[in-house]
């Protein structure tokens, strides 16, 4: 494929748009993670309370994925996910004001977390749904890679700077700079007009909520790998963010490596995208799925050793496996998903997702406390990645096939 091809979705006036607001929201977003952990253990030195402090976002955010889901479907996608990031922006910038003026406690972050996850609810469903109205279908794929390499790039970088910020002016700041990119990102998107979604005269959001619910039952390629899902998120986010920085904190790692190796993942998601930017993803959970067992590889890295030049390499590998999977799942729902059901079926999924995730961040402290942290993180990696490669016993799973590639006839 062409450079010119690979950039097609570039021509496309909304899609810049949206397209520019994600690199705005990235630029924020990535930092947080870092910050919000080194915050929290400012605040409290304890791996149990960062974990109720990201259950605090975990919660909300599953309690209300299927609202935001059939909000998506009614009202507009970018509507609704320029409202969460004016809620999410308001929210972040309190808790950076808090703890810049030195008056943060852990209830203060688990309560505006939990504002920040009801927020991430709303946007969630209707990120997923959004890219199939804003470029030709021959196109997604280009479209879904560009906005994925953005991140990855973005991610290079931003706990790197995060981690810099948390060492010479405090986490605070870090936080105060993601709050000003929520609002940017919504600044964007107002600009951007679709058509507002048709819904047949006196359907209810109960009725959309079953008819979404039908097509995921149904649909064994989506609850199985949505099912595996729920294990990973779970084993992820309580091995990883959780007990990562603590892990880091404590050893020869420190917070600029942590940045570091979260800095190695995104970019091996960058460098998976610059691959998938010109190569057609075929058969595309096949991959995706063997990309995700790639993922577990920074936390059998971690529980090992301490080492940062094998944590970076694991954490590289790890990325470029996450993009594909990301690439892959986007575009098995994309492309099978009635447009109209796409962001219901995406509130499934989430929830399924991350309905134990909160379980896993909570567990997470307890366990490492009862049978030391890198052992912990050893076996969560292990398990990860066994479970992702389950799925593949599923045929519909591994020979779920793309829609026939569309050629252009040649010109005599």
């Amino acid at each position: 494929m062409s450079t010119t091809g690979a950039l097609a979705p570039l021509r496309e006036r909304n899609f810049r748009l949206y397209f520019s607001s994600r690199i705005v929201n990235l630029l924020g977003a990535l930092m947080a993670p870092v910050a919000l952990a080194f915050a929290v253990l400012q605040i409290s030195d304890s791996p149990t309370a960062l974990g109720v402090v990201l259950a605090a976002h975990s919660i909300p955010m599953v309690v209300f994925l299927l609202a935001g889901g059939v909000l998506a479907d009614r009202f507009g996608r970018t509507l609704v996910i320029q409202t969460s990031n004016v809620v999410a922006g308001l929210s972040q910038g309190a808790i950076a004001v808090l703890v810049i003026t030195d008056r943060a406690e852990i209830w203060h972050v688990v309560v505006l977390t939990a504002v920040n996850g009801v927020a991430a609810a709303a946007a969630l469903p209707a990120l997923a749904g959004v890219l199939p109205q804003l470029v030709p279908r021959a196109q997604l794929q280009q479209a879904n890679v560009l906005v994925s390499m953005a991140g990855g790039g973005l991610a290079v970088a931003g706990p790197t700077v995060s981690s810099l910020l948390v060492v010479g002016v405090g986490p605070g700041w870090a936080l105060a700079v993601d709050a000003v990119t929520y609002l940017g990102a919504a600044a964007l998107l107002s600009r951007i007009r679709l058509p507002r979604p048709v819904r047949a005269a006196g359907s209810s959001a109960l009725a959309d909520l079953r008819e979404g619910w039908t097509y995921f039952r149904t649909t064994p390629w989506l609850w199985i790998v949505v099912l595996a899902f729920s294990m990973i998120c779970a084993v992820h986010q309580g091995g990883f963010f959780t007990l990562g920085p603590a892990l880091a904190k404590g050893s020869a790692l420190g917070e600029r490596g942590w940045g570091l190796i979260l800095s190695a993942e995104a970019l091996g998601l960058l460098v998976a995208g610059l691959v998938l930017l010109r190569v057609r993803l075929e058969r595309p959970l096949f991959w995706g799925m063997l990309g995700t067992a790639v993922y577990g590889a920074p936390l059998v890295a971690l529980g090992l050793t301490d080492d940062l030049g094998i944590a970076l390499l694991a954490a590289l590998a790890a990325g470029a496996g996450i993009g594909v999977f990301e690439l892959a799942w986007n575009l098995a729902m994309q492309e099978n998903v009635p447009p109209d059901m796409l962001s219901r079926a995406f509130s499934y999924d989430a929830l399924g997702s991350f309905a134990a995730i909160p379980l896993g961040q909570l567990l997470a402290g307890p366990l490492a406390v009862a049978f030391g942290l890198q052992r912990v993180m050893l076996v969560a990696g292990l398990l990860l990645s066994a479970v992702a490669l389950l799925t593949l016993l599923s045929r519909s799973v591994r020979d779920l096939a793309r829609e026939p590639e569309v050629v252009a006839p040649a010109v005599p």
